[in-house]
């Protein structure tokens, strides 16, 4: 699907509410999964990672009654173990299914064939796998670093310390700790060179929302007392503020005023609240009121040199807010982004060439320099993050078009619905 976007005349000013956060989601479906009882959670994002997830957790025997129309959906926990002693895993292009559930299925008896769609399978997995594999884990063929494979689960994790390299994907230790709690003895977590580590300190609140004691004794090491077990209850999740950034950009470079309802910035468990810094450095005015969160946009944006180790989904966002900018914006320590959904610097760079901006690209970094965009046909790469970013740029420039923009499904099927209510 080509999607063209409306180039807009006048300020945007609009309110939007936004779909519920996937990296909380799918966190939360994990712990209520594995919980003692029964869960409610309400605001779920519905998509085609998150329904991936329900359908994995489902061929693993957790019973999960989901209402689309409401947002929500109600778990009935496994206390710790799966019921089903072999099952079929259909990670599709979801991160979180196939690094969240291979721990959990490691710690569970029982033999579960993984798999992923082509895009998954070229994403980073082996260390995981080798981690999982020393803590009493067996995987066939014994040389796997990709999918498919199939993997053999012990009744819980040996326990003890365990090293992971954080420098590819924090997900990596965000599933050894969510699974931790079941070990047979006490877990000690150490880590190096961790990337976004926000979404470590929001799977630690949430094992304590889901009643687990998690101990960070610094910003590489946990500490996970065994044996715990979650508890069952009920769980709202956030609205997706990585979703929300694109939202808040078409404020900044209309000179307009957004406001995301329901957003909060002062308790939000995202490590993407950090984009709201960016905004103010480059002349936007943040606003946090009963209603939610206000972006209102200046007269003239100036560009910034930011570090967006620590939340780089948003990087995108920023590199599309860029061109409009008075100075040149420079993006750094975002090499890891190159094994996302896409080699996301090398895609950004294509795309804002197409548009005949100027930018520049090193290993883990980019520039982009004030520059008048023109029409042009972006490839989105299949990364529903590129597709959203670039539909900023279409906000000034007419005959912007996206190619490939359905797979904005995969965490916001409704994106472009909503984006088309702001030039309505």
């Amino acid at each position: 699907m080509k999607q063209s976007i409306r180039a807009v005349k006048a300020p945007i000013k609009a309110r939007v509410s936004i779909p519920g956060s996937k990296s909380i989601t799918n966190r939360a479906l994990l712990l209520a999964a594995l919980a003692d009882g029964v869960s409610e959670i309400f605001n779920i994002l519905i998509s085609d990672d998150t329904l991936a997830f329900i359908q994995a957790l489902r061929n693993l025997g957790v019973g999960i009654q989901v209402d689309e129309a409401s947002y929500s959906c109600i778990i009935a926990g496994c206390d710790g173990r799966f019921p089903k002693k072999e099952a079929e895993i259909w990670c599709a292009d979801a991160g979180t299914v196939a690094r969240f559930l291979l721990a959990a299925c490691a710690a569970s008896q029982g033999i579960f064939h993984f798999d992923a769609s082509e895009q998954m399978r070229s994403r980073p997995i082996a260390s995981l796998l080798r981690t999982l594999c020393a803590q009493g884990a067996r995987v066939s063929p014994v040389t796997a670093e990709k999918m498919p494979f199939t993997l053999e689960g012990s009744d819980g994790l040996l326990g003890g310390e365990i090293e992971i390299d954080g420098s590819e994907t924090s997900q990596f230790v965000s599933a050894l700790l969510m699974i931790a709690p079941y070990a047979k003895t006490p877990v000690m977590i150490q880590t190096q060179d961790v990337v976004s580590s926000p979404f470590l300190s929001m799977t630690c609140d949430m094992m304590a929302d889901f009643g687990v004691l998690v101990r960070r004794m610094h910003h590489a090491r946990f500490f996970v007392p065994a044996p715990q077990r979650y508890e069952g209850r009920d769980f709202i999740v956030e609205p997706d503020l990585t979703t929300a950034s694109y939202f808040f950009a078409a404020a900044a470079v209309t000179a307009g005023e957004v406001t995301i309802q329901k957003v909060e910035r002062t308790h939000s468990k995202q490590g993407d609240v950090e984009f709201l810094e960016v905004l103010e450095k480059m002349g936007c005015e943040v606003l946090e009121t009963e209603l939610g969160l206000t972006v209102k946009g200046p007269q003239e944006l100036k560009g910034v040199s930011v570090d967006m180790r620590d939340f780089a989904d948003t990087f995108m966002t920023l590199a599309a807010i860029a061109p409009f900018a008075s100075t040149p914006t420079i993006i750094t320590n975002i090499g890891h982004t190159r094994l996302q959904e896409s080699n996301r610097i090398y895609a950004m760079r294509k795309g804002l060439e197409v548009l005949g901006i100027q930018v520049e690209e090193g290993p883990d970094w980019i520039k982009i320099f004030p520059s008048i965009p023109q029409a042009g046909v972006v490839d989105s790469h299949n990364d529903h993050r590129i597709a959203m970013a670039f539909s900023i740029i279409g906000l000034r420039v007419s005959d912007v078009e996206i190619e490939n923009a359905e797979c904005v499904s995969k965490t916001c099927p409704d994106f472009f619905t909503l984006w088309k209510a702001l030039t309505d």
